[in-house]
């Protein structure tokens, strides 16, 4: 049903989350202003690899989640009209390491690109559970979709959140308030900013990095998650997507490392490419040798359980938070999005449970309370 009377609520943050909510949203004509700082995708949701799996959150409070959301991919791919990297591929374990692997004598086919000393050990995926998207390219269309029924985007930074008895009254941006009684705080890692005006339990970055390479051999559609040891014997876990454009994507090296003030001033570390592309090599003849077309960094935004945050803030009417996914925050945007407009509109998510990310759980885990 839609809503174009409703209220306007104001998105911080032009990630991949608060486009998702802009984007259900605006299905339901609710009018939507986001605010940015920086750029739309400017941080995770633009440096992310996009691995999409349909069963790996089995078994964890986040499995309704990420099923749900798993589909909503699929719908989207065909709902949004538009060609950003969509598509199922198969996910392999693979061994490798600085000193050499066993491999075996002959190698199937459909594998043979991975002709140096990257071995296959098992399937993890199939194209019935996995998918990818790019993470950018996904975040732009979910955008210029809601765009199209009305949200709009504003430049700027969110200085403050007006409360008043209890209400959201507006959103201070570049010194100027904007008057809203409903936002939704979805700056990613920079969401712990938030902490100044609102009662949110703590939000903080994990850095990550990565390079994309530009093969002029096609690689297939095989994601790759590697367990590799180092010369000096350290077990890593680099990841590798493939995209459909023919672009390499090769993440890895997460690090703790203090938040900037801003995405644009987020740097890698200067032994991160190299060492990413020494990993690449390792696994394929088509990737050795190449300079990377970017080398880059990102934080993801976590929590302390290790689960989001979405839902309302607590003892504040009219204020939403919805940041913490982690490495799943490219699944699980469709469905956290999709509930987040339903709990605003309705007063309630029917799509998907979210009493397991509730932001008050914080708070009732610490007076020994069940959550």
């Amino acid at each position: 049903m839609p809503y174009p009377n409703h209220a306007p609520v104001v998105i911080c943050g032009a990630g991949v989350i608060g486009a998702a909510v802009a984007y259900y949203l605006s299905l339901r004509g609710v009018p939507v202003t986001l605010i940015e700082r920086s750029a739309v995708a400017c941080a995770a949701s633009g440096k992310a690899g996009g691995f999409l799996a349909l069963d790996w959150c089995d078994g964890s409070p986040l499995a309704p989640l990420a099923r749900t959301s798993f589909q909503l991919h699929a719908d989207l791919a065909q709902a949004l009209g538009v060609d950003y990297g969509y598509r199922r591929l198969t996910t392999l374990a693979v061994a490798a390491g600085a000193h050499g692997v066993q491999r075996p004598d002959t190698m199937p086919e459909a594998l043979a690109w991975l002709d140096s000393q990257g071995v296959p050990t098992r399937v993890l995926g199939t194209p019935a559970t996995t998918a990818q998207v790019h993470p950018a390219q996904f975040t732009h269309a979910l955008l210029h979709a809601a765009q199209a029924r009305g949200a709009q985007l504003r430049m700027g930074c969110v200085e403050g959140i007006d409360v008043s008895a209890g209400k959201v009254r507006g959103v201070q941006v570049d010194g100027t308030l904007l008057p809203t009684e409903q936002v939704v705080i979805a700056m990613g890692p920079w969401s712990g900013c938030a902490a100044q005006w609102l009662p949110l339990p703590p939000v903080w970055g994990l850095k990550g990095h990565s390079i994309t390479l530009k093969p002029t051999t096609p690689i297939p559609a095989q994601a790759l998650f590697v367990q590799y040891i180092t010369d000096t014997g350290e077990h890593l876990e680099p990841e590798v997507y493939p995209r459909p454009d023919g672009e390499v994507y090769l993440c890895g090296f997460s690090e703790q490392a203090a938040l900037p003030e801003s995405p644009e001033l987020v740097q890698p570390r200067p032994e991160a490419g190299p060492f990413l592309q020494h990993i690449a090599a390792t696994l394929s003849s088509s990737l050795a040798g190449l300079t990377p077309e970017r080398v880059q960094a990102c934080y993801r935004p976590v929590t302390d359980d290790g689960l989001p945050l979405l839902g309302p803030v607590p003892e504040v009417a009219g204020a939403y938070i919805a940041t913490g996914h982690s490495c799943w925050g490219i699944l699980n945007a469709p469905a956290s999005g999709l509930a987040m407009a339903e709990l605003i509109v309705d007063g309630r998510a029917r799509s998907v449970d979210l009493t397991p990310f509730e932001p008050q759980r914080a708070a009732l885990r610490g007076q020994g309370k069940p959550v």
